[in-house]
């Protein structure tokens, strides 16, 4: 999976990688620049979806389409596709260049609009990953959960820069008989819950 690496996919990831960190040099603000996670927490989150059981991928915010790039690879992989949106039009249109530059369309669903609005028709979900307003969280943690397949993970970023902005949703996760969840205190820190079969 990341020993062959598509020169496309490769390619947008490294300008996405470079205009991100282009826009924090900058002091953009938060709410308008593309909001990415760093390249390694794009392999482990790729190395979870990929390890998942199977069942659809989804990821709840996309931004520029940086993450959903390690999830495409994961897809690639295991013969599934990724389901991702995105509220903003204007990042929306920023990930549809992102999904043609890197050729991973057959991959990838990009939905404009929120989450929660659409998850309904997406039950048995393998792999979700999280990364959406943080107010928004708990209430996508909610969403998610119960449709997890057994063993399906959720992932939510950044559980330790913003651990006092989540923390009614990580009370709820690590206290929720219905998962199995702790937080990796890696870089930004990520939550991560598998879902209990019984």
């Amino acid at each position: 999976m990341f020993h062959h690496i598509p020169a496309p996919l490769a390619v947008r990831m490294d300008e996405l990688h470079r205009l991100n960190t282009r826009q924090r040099a900058d002091s953009m603000p938060r709410l308008q620049r593309l909001r990415q996670i760093p390249p390694e927490i794009g392999r482990f989150v790729a190395l979870l979806a990929a390890s998942a059981p199977p069942g659809r991928l989804v990821e709840i915010g996309t931004s520029g389409g940086y993450s959903t790039l390690w999830l495409a690879l994961a897809a690639r992989e295991t013969g599934r596709t990724v389901t991702t949106f995105e509220i903003s039009a204007a990042k929306v249109t920023i990930a549809g260049e992102t999904f043609a530059a890197a050729e991973v369309q057959d991959v990838v669903t990009l939905v404009q609009g929120d989450a929660l609005e659409h998850l309904d028709g997406l039950d048995d979900i393998g792999f979700c990953f999280l990364d959406a307003e943080k107010e928004d969280y708990l209430v996508h943690y909610e969403a998610v959960v119960p449709r997890l397949v057994p063993g399906g993970l959720l992932v939510a970023d950044n559980a330790v820069d913003f651990e006092a902005a989540l923390r009614p949703m990580l009370d709820r996760a690590l206290a929720d008989e219905r998962v199995d969840a702790m937080v990796v205190p890696y870089l930004h820190g990520e939550l991560i819950c598998r879902k209990r079969a019984h």
